[in-house]
């Protein structure tokens, strides 16, 4: 693996359950570095499920905890209930609660201003979508405005991990930060290190983490075919995709002396966000982004960006 630069920050995608991935990816960083994540990364940016990964290494957490509360919490935050599978004539598929309950028990009383203040002073930028306002949120420890650095921690990620139809919204307000155009946080990570922080893009590492990419389903014939009600997939799918690699180029474009490395897995199969069900798969699927980290091919960060280059 290449050496890190002086300034090291970390992006973490949204995803749901999804998040298992990028833990079980960050364990095995931690365990070749032999230091854990919070003694490496400076600045954290994250989405929904990132946002619960990238708070809990600003706290102080070690990515095997975090990979824990994902494995053996996560059937609890996403029970199979009466609510689950009649989600569509309820508000919303599960309570709020037992989340809430994780997160407070995981990230404790902590606000974002106090992390700033820490032993190890710690930026950390978590989105969320501010339903009244119609626009995405940064909150972070010292966000110019009323109360910001005054969130807890804890509940700054409720807000950012509360997708519409899944959690009620927080405050009756605030939902997933993935609702806007961050799914993907790494441009956010680029532009807080460099016109925030004053990181000199030539010294700074950015690595950025996905939770697995979607296989593409679609032919000509069944795009043919599609009923009114089917083309909610696709058109988020095609939101969030469209996010996703729009971050990547922006990242490239305007920041090429940044050491950026995005890594990102193939899903074989869709993964939805709450099917605890598929966690040894995802495990499995982290095994392989952490091998990617790790031995750091050049050929395949030249492929990505290959990919998500537009096409004139």
């Amino acid at each position: 693996m290449k050496p890190f630069r002086k300034n090291v920050a970390l992006a973490v995608d949204g995803g749901g359950i999804r998040g298992v991935i990028a833990t079980r990816a960050l364990a095995m960083l931690e365990d070749h570095l032999g230091k854990p994540a919070h003694e490496v990364f400076r600045l954290l940016a994250g989405t929904s499920t990132g946002s619960i990964i990238t708070a809990g290494i600003g706290t102080g957490l070690f990515a095997i905890e975090l990979d824990r509360l994902y494995t053996e919490l996560g059937p609890e935050i996403f029970p199979r209930t009466w609510r689950s599978v009649l989600w569509p004539l309820t508000r919303y598929r599960y309570p709020a609660e037992p989340l809430e309950e994780a997160l407070d028990a995981y990230l404790g009383e902590m606000t974002m201003g106090e992390l700033w203040e820490s032993k190890l002073p710690t930026d950390l930028v978590i989105t969320v979508f501010d339903l009244i306002e119609n626009r995405t949120r940064f909150i972070k420890p010292f966000k110019k405005g009323p109360g910001y650095d005054r969130w807890k921690v804890s509940r700054a990620v409720l807000a950012s991990s509360s997708p519409p139809t899944y959690f009620p919204p927080v405050d009756n307000r605030f939902v997933d930060g993935g609702v806007g155009s961050y799914q993907n946080p790494s441009y956010l990570a680029a532009y807080e290190a460099y016109f925030v922080l004053n990181w000199d893009p030539a010294e700074t590492t950015l690595i950025s983490l996905g939770t697995g990419r979607d296989p593409h389903h679609l032919t000509p014939e069944k795009v043919k075919r599609l009923q009114a009600w089917e083309w909610i997939g696709p058109v988020l799918g095609a939101f969030a995709q469209s996010a996703d690699d729009q971050q990547v180029h922006l990242v490239d474009t305007f920041f090429d002396q940044l050491d950026f490395r995005r890594f990102q897995v193939d899903l074989e199969q869709p993964i939805a966000m709450d099917d605890v069900s598929k966690i040894p798969e995802l495990t499995a699927y982290g095994e392989q982004m952490g091998r990617m980290i790790l031995t750091d091919y050049l050929d395949r960060a030249l492929d990505i960006r290959a990919k998500v280059a537009p096409r004139i």
